[in-house]
């Protein structure tokens, strides 16, 4: 499996939302990660686009009442940008991103969302996947976490169902041809994007993988079968690119 695309290195982009939050603390909290605080488009003043964002971007029920209500109520937004990431930098890059995150929570922040895969979470939710990437027991569970924390699943588009922001863990994103069989519940669509990330995340032997070797959750489960594709959904400018491409999964 190779590598990035020449020149195009992922990053991470925060969307950081409080009341009464002072930009020059969140510049203090997030240049210990070696993270910058973009000036040009943060402000002190509340953005009415921000609900129908944070809407966008959930894919879980993580988030309570509480959250709706400091979404609506922000007065500042902050956008944090992580430096670009190479490949070899990129997990430890994106753990110490999740502890930015949660540092900004505990310090005045209210919501937060992935602008680099279109995900949020709940607060609850932030401050428990940190915790779990800084108490992992091994490197694997450690990008478990990092997946749950920044990888958006399942993004429909017609009959393909795919992930979106491996490119932050230096990985190729996973979609699936469902075909006629869209119709079964998603969670089975969601079991088996996830068992492929996981598989790249986690497997030295992802990196050797080539078209037309097979794929599957278990030995009693169907057999999908590889096929390696570019990133052509989004544009090599767009937050979302993968320069790492795709896994394609078709029946």
């Amino acid at each position: 499996m190779r590598g990035g695309e020449q020149g195009v290195r992922p990053r991470h982009v925060l969307c950081v939302l409080g009341t009464g939050l002072e930009l020059g603390l969140v510049d203090e909290v997030v240049a210990q990660a070696g993270c910058t605080v973009d000036r040009e488009y943060s402000q002190q003043a509340p953005d009415p686009r921000m609900t129908a964002a944070f809407r966008a971007c959930l894919s879980n029920d993580t988030f309570t009442g509480a959250d709706w209500a400091a979404v609506a109520g922000h007065d500042s937004v902050a956008y944090v940008l992580s430096p670009p990431m190479p490949r070899a930098a990129s997990l430890d890059t994106s753990r110490r991103m999740l502890a930015v995150t949660a540092a900004l929570l505990r310090s005045g922040a209210t919501a937060v969302k992935s602008d680099s895969s279109g995900l949020t979470h709940g607060r609850d939710r932030w401050l428990e996947l940190a915790e779990q990437a800084a108490t992992a027991p091994d490197p694997g569970a450690v990008a478990g976490t990092l997946y749950h924390a920044w990888v958006k699943r399942p993004v429909a588009a017609g009959t393909v169902l795919y992930s979106c922001g491996m490119h932050l863990l230096a990985a190729p994103d996973v979609e699936v041809k469902a075909g006629r069989r869209r119709a079964d519940p998603v969670r089975g669509w969601v079991d088996l994007i996830d068992g492929l990330a996981i598989y790249l995340l986690t497997e030295p032997r992802a990196w050797e993988m080539h078209d037309g070797e097979a794929f599957r959750l278990g030995p009693d489960t169907p057999r999908w079968l590889l096929e390696r594709r570019r990133c052509r959904r989004y544009g090599d400018d767009d937050f979302f690119f993968n320069p790492y491409g795709y896994w394609r999964l078709n029946p």
